[in-house]
């Protein structure tokens, strides 16, 4: 079963961390990244620049329209993911506890199942 695992970030949040918890983040991720690289159940993971520096697209009366910044005003972005193969649930969760960002007031951690991938429904 495949699951993504989001990391909710929240800028305000990463800025009054100190050098040493973002370093202690940082490191926390390589970390995870290993366990699920080397248990297989790794399939990509991806982190996103800041959503200042995101294009919102859209199409009105046939014209398209482009708005730099993000498309909502909100505390809270995604700020990247990691797309798992899993045997269950249960498992994808256990997974996710091992994310640093779970430590950490204010960031949030969001296991979903994938419903339709490469032009397949996920089973």
């Amino acid at each position: 079963m495949k699951f993504v695992i989001s990391m909710i970030m929240n800028p305000a949040v990463l800025d009054a961390l100190t050098e040493e918890e973002k370093g202690a983040l940082g490191a926390g991720h390589g970390r995870f990244i290993e366990e699920i690289k080397e248990s297989g159940e790794l399939i990509t993971t991806l982190a996103l620049v800041d959503p200042s520096q995101a294009a919102v697209v859209t199409v009105r009366e046939g014209r398209q329209v482009v708005t730099d910044g993000p498309y909502l005003e909100a505390k809270e972005f995604l700020g990247g993911f990691y797309l798992i193969d899993v045997e269950n649930r249960e498992r994808a969760v256990e997974l996710a506890s091992h994310i640093p960002d779970v430590a950490i007031e204010g960031l949030g951690v969001e296991v979903r199942q994938v419903m339709f991938s490469d032009g397949h429904l996920e089973a």
